[in-house]
């Protein structure tokens, strides 16, 4: 194709190309190419003689059509010949050989191919003088078919044509990329479809079909899997421009290209992206069985036994008349207590609007709280913007991330100081969250629950997390999230 590309770069201004794009040269493949072309059936009886054929055996295809092959060459064709076109009507697939002919004192190179009842043969030889020049007409259907190509791809080129139901590889492309001994030679289609995945078969066939019985479009394309020379499947997308003769859709030209390595790379990025998605999903239901379950036993281990005691005192009231007043005072106090603690359950639970508290206002209430009953410091340090420019929903996350990586310090890091410090950077929101702790490795803190629900609430805003850490020196967690997304 490159040869061909240069001799068309310099033809003379006068040849024309056509401006309908259905027009195409009325030669097949077969009659422009300079390999030599024939198919016999079984009894040897030749079916076809390309030009070419005519040029390098001597002989015109009106005086060896319908005649015996071997009787036209019986007393000059080498045995060896005789041998290997046996042989191809047994093999599956495409067999190349090259042979020395004594009478035409020239080396030839022939691939062969069968289908049902046919052989199909395809040679050229050392001998044959290559063409210097070309007629205008030659050179115009070069030209013209070099169009067709280059408008779809140039890597496994091809020429379908739709009457005798045979496909013309051309250029070695079929070799190179699937390992088929096949250059510039006919295959029958009944071997390209047997190469299509069985899976896929029916609607590639189906598909195709119907764009030619509809008679209007000029593109058939199609992504499949296709079977290479040593058994093994290769990812294809195919693409030909549909010629179209007196209405009637006869050819098709263009080519096959091997995505392989791009489907394998899409399959590998579908597949991490539904690990991902799977840890995610895993992460907040495991995060909702845990806070189910530290719910269900504040409940049942301190609120239930704090409910039944004021039960007992309120029945101790009922039945001693001179204590009834310390007893239902101390009642109460037992379900004050219970009020309380209910309160704080809320409170992990439900954030107040920020209508009601600002985010500052809940993150300092969070602090408080814990202080209160641990032996932590916790200092919060917003710094660089107002937070009118966070809209409710980045409020929230914000909230939720400081909540569950101040739980996650509280259990893990045996720390006696942390420091939130929330800051604007241009369309950026920075938090860092740090403590003294005993810090981890963090390349096992990523896989945590804790960790994944932080990353998936910063992802919802296409943020992003980092997380700075050595075991004995602390930890540090980077939230960036982008105030645009937001």
């Amino acid at each position: 194709m490159e040869n061909m590309a240069t001799q068309l770069l310099v033809l003379p201004g006068s040849i024309n190309i056509a401006k309908n794009k259905n027009v195409y040269p009325a030669m097949s493949i077969t009659e422009i190419i300079g390999n030599g072309f024939f198919i016999v059936d079984r009894q040897w009886t030749v079916k076809y003689w390309n030009k070419k054929a005519e040029k390098l055996l001597n002989i015109r295809a009106k005086d060896i059509i319908g005649k015996n092959l071997w009787e036209q060459f019986s007393e000059t064709l080498p045995v060896s010949f005789y041998a290997n076109y046996h042989k191809a009507f047994l093999q599956d697939i495409p067999a190349r050989f090259e042979e020395y002919w004594e009478e035409k004192e020239a080396w030839f190179d022939v691939v062969t191919w069968h289908s049902d009842d046919s052989l199909f043969v395809s040679f050229k030889s050392s001998s044959y003088p290559v063409l210097i020049s070309r007629s205008a007409k030659d050179l115009k259907i070069l030209n013209d078919l070099y169009r067709f190509v280059s408008e779809v791809t140039n890597d496994c080129l091809w020429e379908w044509n739709f009457d005798t139901k045979e496909l013309f590889w051309i250029d070695g492309g079929h070799k190179r990329v699937f390992g088929y001994s096949i250059e510039n030679s006919l295959v029958p289609q009944k071997f390209w479809e047997s190469c299509l995945h069985a899976e896929e078969r029916t609607g590639i066939l189906a598909r195709l079909n119907k764009i030619i019985a509809e008679g209007s479009a000029t593109i058939w394309e199609e992504e499949y899997r296709f079977k290479k020379a040593n058994g093994e499947y290769a990812f294809v997308h195919d693409r030909g421009h549909i010629i179209y003769e007196d209405g009637h859709a006869s050819r098709m030209v263009g080519a096959t290209r091997d995505i392989t390595d791009r489907v394998l790379l899409e399959n590998k990025l579908t597949e991490e992206r539904q690990l991902k998605q799977r840890q995610i999903i895993e992460a907040v239901l495991t995060a909702q069985e845990e806070e189910r379950a530290a719910i269900g036993l504040e409940l049942q281990d301190n609120l239930v036994q704090i409910l039944a005691t004021a039960k007992m005192y309120m029945q101790m009231a009922k039945n001693n008349h001179n204590k009834r007043a310390p007893y239902l005072k101390k009642s109460g106090e037992f379900i004050q207590n219970v009020i309380e603690e209910i309160r704080k359950i809320s409170k992990k639970l439900v954030v107040p609007g920020t209508n009601i508290a600002s985010l500052y206002d809940n993150i300092k209430i969070l602090i408080h709280d814990l202080i209160l009953t641990l032996p932590m410091g916790i200092d919060f340090e917003p710094e660089g913007f107002s937070q009118v420019d966070l809209d409710k929903r980045l409020q929230l996350t914000i909230f939720r991330i400081v909540q569950e990586q101040v739980s996650n310090i509280l259990k893990h890091a045996n720390a006696t100081r942390a420091t939130i410090h929330l800051s604007r950077q241009e369309n950026e929101i920075t938090l860092l969250i740090s403590d003294n702790g005993k810090g981890c490795d963090p390349d096992k803190e990523k896989k945590g629950v804790g960790i994944i629900n932080i990353r998936t609430r910063a992802e919802l805003h296409q943020g992003r997390i980092a997380i700075v850490s050595k075991p004995g020196e602390g930890f540090e967690l980077k939230v960036v999230l982008p105030l645009a997304a937001s």
